[in-house]
């Protein structure tokens, strides 16, 4: 081949490298870190960039997008020595990617090394209880203590959400025998109220029976004593108009007494429920008596009229 041929065409290569070196583009969402014979120069934002080949070198690319860094599960034990297990994703953008790239080595691994390691703080100064209720508190404590550091390092944080916190597999289980344990406490503690309030109730009913029955009691005695009053009442009546009718009006009581007398044999003899009438042994007197004592009062009667 000929030799002018040969170094037209490394002039063309050196001219297309050299331009390519010289004219750069960086992408949207992009910022390239530009050094100059070793040492930091400038950032390159999105566009096109013209720079000194060999003098001039892009270093780095940093994305500016939204990054997303999710923290492996760790077991951190609680201020009343519980274990629980907690992860969490963390929200950030580079805002400066001189100190990103200069002032740590590796940010996305720092960014996940310093949320872990700020969780197991504020983890370990909570109980079990305030760590499973207070996501909001444990995301705020966290947020404030990390975004310092990330803005020493041209980080800017976005947000930080507690993505899963429970606890270990042994104390799910204990929790699970103690949450037995509790609902079959209240379920004794009610079964012992019930039974109590159903003593009460029939304690009350029998106290209101034996009151029910005294109150009864003592209405029938009142009627039995107001019957007896208006059956004297109406004796002491009968006995007014029988002596009435009676000259001198003795004769009036043995009247009242010798009817009632009868009535009284009548009635026992008719019962019902009586098979067997005991009489008394001088009943056939007695009912002679009775039976004179009316036939005086009788002739008595007829005399006076």
């Amino acid at each position: 081949m000929d030799s002018s041929i040969v170094f037209s065409l490394v002039l063309v290569a050196a001219v297309v490298y050299t331009l390519s070196q010289m004219v750069r583009i960086v992408p949207q969402g992009e910022e390239w870190v530009v050094e100059r014979l070793g040492k930091y120069h400038k950032t390159l934002l999105p566009g096109l960039h013209l720079l000194i080949p060999i003098v001039d070198i892009v270093a780095y690319r940093i994305i500016t997008k939204e990054l997303i860094q999710q923290t492996r599960e760790q077991e951190v034990i609680t201020k009343d020595n519980a274990v629980v297990i907690i992860s969490a994703v963390v929200f950030y953008r580079v805002t400066d990617p001189g100190k990103a790239s200069y002032s740590i080595s590796n940010f996305e691994s720092a960014v996940a090394n310093m949320t872990t390691t700020t969780l197991r703080a504020v983890i370990g100064g909570m109980t079990l209880n305030e760590s499973l209720s207070q996501r909001d508190v444990i995301k705020a404590e966290v947020a404030g203590k990390i975004r310092d550091s990330l803005s020493g390092w041209g980080l800017t944080l976005g947000n930080l959400e507690v993505q899963d916190i429970r606890p270990s597999q042994n104390l799910q289980e204990a929790m699970e025998r103690q949450a037995a344990a509790d609902r079959e406490r209240e379920a004794a503690i009610l079964i012992a109220d019930g039974q109590r309030r159903a003593a009460i109730a029939q304690a009350e009913g029998q106290k209101q029976s034996v009151i029910l029955q005294a109150e009864g009691r003592l209405e029938a005695a009142k009627l039995e004593a107001q019957a007896k009053v208006e059956l004297a009442e109406g004796d002491r009546k009968s006995m007014v108009v029988v002596a009435q009718g009676f000259a001198g009006g003795e004769a009036s009581p043995h009247y009242l007494l010798a009817q009632r007398y009868i009535d009284s044999v009548k009635n026992l003899s008719e019962s019902a429920n009586s098979k067997v009438v005991f009489m008394p042994a001088d009943w056939q007197q007695s009912l002679a008596g009775a039976v004179g004592s009316l036939g005086y009062l009788g002739t008595a009667l007829g005399e006076k009229k």
